[in-house]
């Protein structure tokens, strides 16, 4: 079982290493979905997570189907997003609330695009797009600082400390 890593780990600060494409699909990348998979779902309030989260320092985010049951999004529902690219971000930006999995037990207010657009592989290798609104694009955007070595405190307002009673909540 993966365990998260927390903010002082300096893998969280390094820009990940891209899946090269003739990899994905091969049980070394099937195994590191699975691990990543067993580690959000031990977070009750875990809606994605990257691979450096789990000191996997390579270019992919996986989201909880849970996420998607909770927010308006805009395509085909995929999971896991292997070496994305924001290929469109939209100009109206939101300040929203934000904490991380790895910076417990913080949250701030991030400003981030209300509706993105990402390019990325899925977990047979096929290339897809999909555009997400509200949750998903901050998800999109959030998870791919975290690839490249960002984390949301460093962009946050108003940082302040949850108790751990309130997150383990959700």
């Amino acid at each position: 079982m993966s365990e998260i890593i927390q903010v002082d780990n300096k893998i969280l600060r390094q820009v990940a290493k891209e899946i090269p494409t003739k990899d994905i699909g091969s049980e070394k990348i099937k195994k590191l979905i699975s691990k990543m998979e067993q580690a959000l779902k031990k977070e009750k309030d875990g809606v994605a997570l990257a691979g450096p989260q789990i000191a996997e320092s390579w270019r992919i985010f996986i989201i909880s189907p849970i996420a998607y049951d909770t927010v308006q999004f805009l395509g085909d529902r995929k999971y896991v997003f292997i070496n994305p690219k924001i290929i469109k971000k939209s100009n109206d930006k939101k300040l929203m609330e934000e904490g991380c999995l790895s910076v417990r037990p913080y949250y701030g207010k991030v400003r981030r695009s209300s509706k993105a657009t990402v390019r990325a592989y899925d977990e047979n290798g096929q290339e897809f797009e999909m555009e997400g609104a509200g949750l998903i694009a901050q998800i999109f955007q959030h998870e791919i600082d975290h690839l490249d070595g960002i984390l949301f405190i460093d962009k946050a307002k108003d940082v302040r400390e949850i108790p751990k009673e309130i997150y383990e909540q959700k």
